[in-house]
Formats: structure tokens, C-alpha cells, sequence
């Protein structure tokens, strides 16, 4: 009793180191008040990017991007095998891994095919679509990124990026024949969005997508809060600021790449600075999503990201 005693009265008096000190952990500082970024999340595209097999896992991605210090993940749903997407207690094993590290899953990046006078295989995609939807609600992920497909004329993604994007429509069609396609599917799309709280978020992607206008036409021709944008940072090739500003107002998701070590298919020297600007002046709050698309090491280049990212978008108070 009597060592307890003097034990405690040393503690008190300030004379003993702290357990967690004397093992070489130091204390961490008290930082008070609101979060001094935007939340930023990984996604794991930055790790599979459709080729690194060892790192498809989705419990891997998550783990890295908690060692990392993301504040969440969002997921590409094309890392998930069918049987894995078809096992219901596979999917809930990603929701509870993310609870138990304190780190919420975000965002959900899904594919679809709508740009194809073929009725039948559209009405395919949408119904794939409303699945995806679904699968977002079961993760309790709130925002769901999808596009609009391609005519599909470049023939390989190799080639298409080489062009920079831009694709010719099939013989006899023009994009003002797959304007009133994509409006449609993702008309049949909303119902289920508002049904499972999942906001869909048309990235300015390939075709259709490839300009503002173009995403703009469609997100105001459904006119529904349930689908939003999704802005990638890369995806404008040409005066990008510009075109990042025209689509910012209805962004409720933010898609950020970085180029370390040189990018796959091009590299662009991006202001982020510059972008975290747009997006405070068109009052944007909030996930920026990492999306690494450079060939260094994904083990330097994406915390030297997620460093790059803290410091471009600072959250200011509303």
C-alpha cells in the first residue's frame, strides 16, 4: 500500500515520465477547433490500377489507406471478382473492416455503357446500374461516381487516350443521338438513388463527359438533387481551370490525380492550389479523393499526394 502511495503522490507531483513516454511514444500535441483540410480520401484505383493483382484486395487498400492517414476510401467497384460481388456477407466484411479502423468508405467508382443505339444493351447497363446502387446502400457509402460510356469506335483505351479523349460516334449517328439515350437510363436510375440515399455523380469522363457542356446537359436535363458531379481533376486536358470552374457548383464529390514518377498515358502539371480556390469559391466541403495515376512507387508517391492534397485544399469555415 505504501508503494502504491508514493507511486501515485509521484505521478502527481509530476516527477515520474508517463508509461507511453518511457516506451519512446510521444505525446501528441491538442490541436482544438474545426479540421484544417478537406477530408481526403484513397481510392483504391490508386493502388489496383487495373494491373497490380497483389494489391486488387479491398481489405489491403483499406488497410494502406488508414497506415497512410486517409480520412476515408473510396472503392472501384471493377476490383471486385463476381463472386465476390455476389457474396453478401463478402461485401459487409469491407463495411465492418472500415468500422473498426474508424474509416468510413466514401465513395463508390462504377462503369457504365450507355453511349449504343442498341436499346437492349442499354436498358442492360441501366439495370446493372440500379445493382451498383444497391451495392453503394448495403456499404452505407452515400455518392456513387458513374459515366456515360463511349461509342466504343477507338477500339482499345491505348488508343483513345492517344487521341486525347476525343472518339468518332458509329457511322450514321452523331452525340446529339446519345444525348436523349443517357438522359433516359439515368432518369430510370433515380428512383433507386433517392430510394437508397446513394447521390449518382456523372464525372466529367470519356464521351459524353468529355466537356462541361456535355455533362452539364445531361445532370440539368434529369434535374434531380440525386444526380450531381463528379469532378476529376484530370480529365480536362485543355484549359482545365476553365472547365473545372463551369462544372463546380454541382460537385458534391472531388476525384484528384497526381503524376509521380510520370503518368501511364500523360501527365499534367495541375495547379491544386489554384483548384482549391474554384472549389471554396463555389462553397465545395467536401471528400477529395486521391487517384494516383503515376508510375512511381505507389509507396512515396502517394503520401508525397496525400502531403500535396492537405496543403491545396484547406477548409475554411463556411
Amino acid at each position: 500500500m505504501n508503494t502504491r502511495r508514493t507511486f501515485l503522490s509521484a505521478v502527481a507531483a509530476g516527477s515520474l515520465v508517463p508509461l507511453h513516454r518511457a516506451v519512446g511514444q510521444a505525446t501528441p500535441a491538442a490541436v482544438a477547433g474545426p479540421r484544417s483540410s478537406h477530408p481526403i480520401a484513397l481510392s483504391t484505383y490508386s493502388l489496383w490500377r487495373f494491373r497490380n493483382d497483389e494489391l486488387r484486395d479491398f481489405h489491403k487498400c483499406i488497410d494502406i489507406a488508414d497506415e497512410m492517414g486517409f480520412d476515408g476510401v473510396e472503392l472501384l467497384l471493377y476490383q471486385l471478382e463476381q463472386n465476390e460481388m455476389l457474396s453478401h456477407s463478402k461485401l459487409m466484411s469491407y463495411k465492418r473492416h472500415a468500422l473498426r479502423l474508424g474509416l468510413p468508405l466514401v465513395g463508390l467508382s462504377t462503369h457504365q455503357g450507355w453511349v449504343t443505339p442498341d436499346r437492349q444493351l442499354r436498358k442492360e447497363n441501366t439495370d446493372r446500374t440500379i445493382g451498383q446502387i444497391e451495392v453503394a446502400y448495403k456499404l452505407g457509402i452515400p455518392t456513387m461516381r458513374v459515366n456515360t460510356g463511349r461509342w466504343g469506335t477507338s477500339g482499345s483505351f491505348d488508343a483513345l487516350m492517344k487521341n486525347r479523349g476525343i472518339e468518332s460516334p458509329l457511322p450514321g449517328y452523331t452525340d446529339e443521338d446519345a444525348f436523349p439515350w443517357v438522359i433516359e437510363a439515368l432518369e430510370a436510375c433515380i428512383p433507386t438513388a433517392e430510394k437508397c440515399g446513394v447521390v449518382l455523380a456523372l464525372e466529367n469522363h470519356w464521351g459524353l463527359g468529355l466537356t462541361p457542356e456535355g455533362i452539364l446537359r445531361i445532370v440539368d436535363a434529369v434535374d434531380s438533387p440525386w444526380l450531381q458531379i463528379t469532378t476529376d481533376t484530370g480529365n480536362f486536358l485543355e484549359e482545365p481551370y476553365e472547365r473545372l470552374e463551369k462544372i463546380a457548383d454541382k460537385t458534391v464529390f472531388v476525384q484528384a490525380k497526381t503524376y509521380f514518377g510520370g503518368g501511364q498515358w500523360y501527365s499534367l502539371d495541375l495547379d491544386y492550389p489554384r483548384i482549391g480556390q474554384i472549389l471554396q469559391k463555389h462553397n465545395y466541403r467536401g471528400y477529395i479523393s486521391l487517384e494516383f495515376e503515376g508510375m512511381e512507387d505507389y509507396r512515396t508517391a502517394i503520401p508525397k499526394s496525400l502531403e500535396l492534397m492537405r496543403a491545396a485544399f484547406p477548409r475554411v469555415p463556411a
